[in-house]
């Protein structure tokens, strides 16, 4: 009988040592957390600006549960538009803040997507994993983290992106010439023709880096508008002379990043799965913080710093969109130069001026270099899922002339649009850089 209950207790403190050790929460965990998301959101097919917003809540919900614990590092409330210090743990819990960081953001990500179920499968398998490592600090982590989430959704929720859902369609303004109109195949809607309104996180209003505007709509051929537009139709005719091998058309392509892009066949259309211009560089970030071994709370603090960069910048370029509201170059191509040229992309459904990646680009650019320097060289191969090859970059702000120019490639933007939006992003992503205080140390590096 004594054999017996020395095995039950021997068994018993087997089974509470294994569930009494240690957790360890590394930067891979977060880097596959980010990839889960952005997994979602293609499948979801979310919006570039929408999808820019959900990756913002989560990692600065994150970030401020490692702000709390890492005295490296500063807390974003006060500083981003509306946030509030998070509520703080309660002293007797054992909290691992890594893990409560990791907790919050797959939390806060749910509440973002579509597909919560495919969420689910990796919070699931983590939370076994951690249960089994170390009961009371996960229970502890995850009630702290879980509340943090709800404490950053509560300041979410005051974005105006709910109001923006029931907001009237895009009317267009068909008897106007320079007005934009919706572009085949699918000829859909303008999409997201209220996201000026949404709240940006650091700059002042979505009309601060309001840029100058695009020249003067007109068909005459010696204006500069019409230039611009013939510009367009001639490097395009050039590029495809080439046949697919030729840089200019890998470049557009390696860019392209629309969600939106619809395949026909005979009766039938559908969409094919792309990431937006923001998530491209979430990839980099994450490219630049491995390449620099960063620990968790340094990729987190990457992570974070550009997603709210690449959020406001959504902002910025919508407002102008929608304010310029001007034509595409495939329109008056067809109507007036040439009604069977295409461009080399599919024409995203919104309008033209800035250019959505110009001015994220230039924006990630700058926070990019602000975390880990100039003259950042890296490999990119974000877009080996879809099929392109790596492409190498001397830095991030020659990735970004370069995800700028991909525009005019294309097809789908003029030279103002590009040359303009990135400038646009630059000086949005300096100010940025400028107003944010997220490290005892913060020393701007950025760039002219």
């Amino acid at each position: 009988m004594k054999i017996v209950l020395l095995g039950v207790l021997f068994m018993a403190f087997v089974s509470c040592n294994e569930k009494s050790g240690s957790i360890a929460v590394t930067d891979q965990d977060l880097h596959n957390a980010v990839d889960a998301v952005t997994n979602i959101m293609i499948h979801d097919i979310f919006s570039p600006p929408v999808a820019s917003r959900i990756f913002a809540y989560p990692n600065i919900a994150a970030y401020e549960i490692v702000a709390l614990h890492n005295s490296d590092y500063v807390s974003l409330a006060g500083q981003v538009n509306g946030l509030e210090p998070i509520p703080e743990p309660s002293p007797k819990d054992s909290i691992n803040y890594q893990l409560a960081a990791l907790i919050a953001h797959m939390d806060l990500s749910k509440k973002l997507i579509f597909s919560e179920e495919k969420m689910d499968v990796l919070r699931d398998s983590l939370y076994t994993t951690w249960q089994n490592q170390n009961t009371s600090v996960f229970e502890s982590s995850k009630t702290y983290g879980l509340q943090v989430a709800e404490h950053v959704a509560a300041w979410m929720n005051k974005d105006n992106y709910a109001q923006t859902r029931t907001m009237p369609k895009f009317t267009v303004d068909s008897d106007n010439p320079e007005r934009w109109q919706p572009t085949p195949p699918a000829y859909m809607d303008g999409i997201e023709p209220h996201w000026s309104k949404i709240r940006p996180f650091v700059i002042d209003s979505s009309e601060q880096f309001k840029p100058v505007p695009p020249p003067p709509f007109s068909m005459e051929e010696d204006s500069d508008f019409y230039k611009e537009l013939k510009e367009v139709y001639d490097i395009s005719n050039e590029i495809t002379a080439k046949g697919d091998d030729s840089e200019e058309i890998k470049i557009a392509q390696f860019w392209d990043c629309n969600p939106y892009v619809s395949v026909t066949r005979g009766h039938l259309m559908f969409a094919t799965k792309k990431i937006t211009p923001g998530a491209h560089w979430i990839g980099i970030a994450k490219i630049a913080s491995k390449k620099t071994n960063a620990d968790f709370d340094k990729t987190l603090y990457a992570y974070t710093k550009t997603s709210i960069a690449i959020a406001d910048a959504f902002i910025s370029c919508w407002d102008e969109k929608y304010r310029s509201n001007l034509i595409r170059p495939e329109t008056l191509i067809n109507e007036h130069i040439d009604d069977s040229w295409k461009p080399v992309l599919q024409t995203p459904p919104f309008p033209e001026y800035t250019s959505g990646h110009s001015v994220v680009s230039g924006a990630a650019a700058i926070a990019l270099t602000d975390i880990f320097g100039d003259n950042f060289s890296f490999d990119d191969d974000t877009e080996v899922p879809y099929g392109l090859p790596i492409r190498s970059f001397s830095s991030f702000n020659a990735a970004a002339d370069e995800a700028a120019i991909s525009r005019m490639y294309g097809g789908i933007h003029y030279r103002a649009a590009v040359e303009v939006g990135v400038e646009q992003g630059r000086k949005l992503g300096k100010f940025v850089m400028k107003k944010l205080n997220m490290t005892h140390s913060d020393t701007p590096v950025v760039s002219n």
